[in-house]
């Protein structure tokens, strides 16, 4: 849902050419899986488009990307461990940049959709939160 939503906010604002956006989990558990079909569907009531087959990350993609942002602690150790030395990547929490504060970003998976929406909300706030972030240090 944070890929699909902030490519939505970069591409609204005429941005998408200078990102390259991706998302991929900390584990190998969910590789080739399509999203959540509550997570597809509270993106499209927004409508915001959803489309994206899980992956691990890999080491190559701390030299790939200038962010990694990640949704909780347990993934923000996971990847900082994985980090390599001298890797470009500045790795975060993306609740960092949630202008309310909210750092954490749950999973979901065992509520309902309201669960969802929270997660939509706090990822579109943190979407805009970050470019804004991007912009300030340019």
């Amino acid at each position: 849902m944070a890929e699909a939503v902030f490519s939505s906010v970069v591409k609204e604002r005429g941005m998408a050419s200078e990102f390259n956006i991706d998302s991929a989990g900390t584990s190998s558990f969910h590789i080739g899986s399509n999203p959540d079909s509550r997570s597809k569907a509270t993106c499209q009531k927004h409508g915001v488009p959803m489309k994206h087959k899980g992956r691990q990350i890999k080491q190559h993609d701390f030299t790939s990307f200038d962010y990694i942002l990640c949704m909780d602690e347990s993934n923000l150790q996971n990847l900082l461990s994985m980090k390599p030395r001298g890797s470009k990547s500045v790795v975060k929490l993306f609740g960092d940049f949630d202008p309310k504060g909210e750092r954490i970003i749950e999973d979901p998976y065992y509520g309902g959709p309201e669960g969802f929406e929270h997660n939509f909300d706090q990822v579109s706030r943190c979407s805009e939160g970050f470019l804004e972030y991007l912009e300030g240090s340019n």
